[in-house]
């Protein structure tokens, strides 16, 4: 499932931003403070209204009045395009206003029936009460009826993607509610990563990577081959490395040790480099066997190797392909050589306000990239106006 389009209003720095035919893989650059942090935020947020309800998200980031633009009273607007290999496209749009207190304003789920039919309306709500539809399974039959059903939920502060989508009989806003609850926004820490993990399971690196030895493990004994690799790529990329192995201690907890070529005894965790964890836990989440529907990375290059990182951004690419459409931020010139120009967005600020441009929009560039010329080289060179802070 993939998104193909973000409109945003009155978010933070994103008063009025829309991107249009995302691709699989986004890669967003710009001076510090331009927005970039705010875009993926949005995701984090919608996670949070949907996990507790948009009350709470919005007290977790200093409440409505902090979150709403500057100058404007709402409401907070959000809507994203997205489709599911080939099928119809899907729009959420979401509406936040401040009453007493922040309450959804409007919420809409829809389908389009081809591209001059009428919108099919899965759910349609405001202040906690509307429709929804309980004969999907019908939706595109010719000369089909829409059943609607009036749902009210339990307050006006929780999302019906939330309240429904706990129900299978509305299967849309069920898969729709799953593909949120998937997103991952990496908020990875490498003083997470090396202490020591106690005993457990996990499958998927956590936005912090504190359960990094648990998902080695995981993989290790489930997915050889895909470790296997993993340590290849390590092998290749970080010198001396050739094994890493997750130990469990006498205590019941789990390190994880390097094994140096050079060395007899391995090293743990706590004592490798940042760069080598750092890449270790890359690869992991990179090669996961389930890729999550979206995710979200700030500035991967920080503690890793230059020539490393044209690499790094092919890992992306191929974990977008398998599935998980990719977000990155990022400051390195070396990162963005490694993309193409049509991946590429860049932000910028005018009066106050966050500005989003498509970088093959620019004729200029297009041409200069067509002639050979490397997008981190391009950006170097102050070709993309309004990116560097100077």
């Amino acid at each position: 499932m993939r998104i193909e389009a973000i409109k945003i209003r009155n978010f933070r720095a994103l008063k009025n931003v829309s991107l249009k035919g995302l691709p699989e893989v986004c890669v967003f650059v710009g001076a510090n403070g331009c927005g970039k942090t705010t875009l993926f935020d949005v995701f984090g947020f919608l996670q949070d209204s949907l996990v507790h309800n948009v009350r709470q998200a919005l007290a977790k980031r200093g409440g409505f009045k902090e979150v709403v633009s500057r100058g404007t009273d709402g409401p907070i607007s959000i809507e994203l395009k997205f489709r599911e290999s080939a099928g119809p496209l899907v729009t959420y749009q979401l509406e936040i206003a401040l009453q007493e207190t922040p309450v959804v304003s409007r919420e809409l789920l829809m389908y389009r029936r081809g591209q001059k039919g009428r919108p099919w309306r899965f759910l349609d709500f405001k202040y906690g009460e509307g429709l929804a539809v309980t004969n999907e399974e019908d939706y595109g039959k010719p000369d089909t009826e829409v059943q609607r059903d009036e749902q009210k939920l339990d307050s006006a502060d929780i999302l019906a993607i939330k309240g429904l989508g706990q129900f299978q009989r509305f299967k849309v806003v069920s898969d729709f509610r799953k593909m949120i609850e998937g997103w991952q926004i990496s908020d990875f820490h490498i003083s997470a990563a090396r202490p020591d993990q106690e005993a457990g399971y996990a499958e998927h690196l956590s936005p912090r990577g504190d359960n990094l030895p648990l998902v080695a493990q995981f993989m290790y004994e489930s997915h050889r081959d895909a470790f296997n690799l993993i340590l290849k790529r390590m092998a290749e990329r970080v010198p001396g490395i050739h094994k890493v192995e997750p130990v469990a201690t006498e205590d019941g907890r789990l390190v994880l040790k390097f094994q140096d070529g050079s060395f007899k005894d391995p090293f743990v965790a706590r004592y490798v480099s940042d760069g080598t964890i750092k890449m270790f836990a890359y690869l992991l989440m990179l090669h996961d066997p389930n890729p999550h529907p979206v995710l979200c990375v700030e500035e991967p290059e920080n503690h890793l190797y230059p020539n490393l990182l044209q690499e790094l951004a092919e890992e992306f690419r191929d974990y977008a392909e398998r599935g998980g459409q990719v977000f990155i931020s990022t400051h390195s010139p070396d990162f963005l050589n490694g993309v193409a120009l049509e991946e590429i967005f860049w932000m910028k600020k005018r009066d106050g306000f966050t500005q989003v441009v498509r970088a093959s929009d620019d004729e200029s560039l297009r041409q200069l990239a067509a002639e050979g010329d490397l997008p981190g080289s391009l950006w170097k060179q102050g070709l993309l106006s309004g990116a560097d802070p100077r």
